[in-house]
């Protein structure tokens, strides 16, 4: 159980850090084409992207592909974190129940998956 708990609070740091490549990409946006910062951030973006790819498979190896893709959806939240704290941007009460609805469809596919598990014959 301590070994699922673990492997699930990594997965949810390794999204929260995967999501930094929307700042990072955004950042660079604003930047003039072909500037050192522009090419030092979408750098930086393909690094983001190539740690994903490689800890993504190791996230699959460990978990059901589905669990995994739906604990996937948390970072839509993170955007809406990082947009408030980093770009200035307003939560709206749409966001707000949107981010809810994310988090109980994880919560409650976790709990299916859970119970399901429970299973054994």
């Amino acid at each position: 159980m301590k070994s699922k708990i673990s492997i699930y609070a990594l997965l949810h740091l390794f999204l929260m850090l995967y999501s930094t490549g929307g700042i990072v990409s955004k950042l660079a946006a604003s930047q003039p084409f072909l500037s050192t910062a522009f090419i030092f951030l979408y750098a930086l973006e393909i690094l983001i992207l190539a740690f994903y790819a490689i800890g993504w498979q190791q996230f699959i190896k460990r978990l059901p592909l589905s669990v995994a893709y739906a604990n996937k959806a948390v970072t839509v939240i993170w955007g809406c974190i990082w947009g408030v704290l980093i770009f200035h941007e307003h939560l709206t009460p749409g966001k707000i129940i949107g981010g809810l609805l994310v988090l109980a469809g994880v919560a409650l596919y976790g709990y299916a998956d859970g119970k399901a598990g429970n299973k054994d014959g």
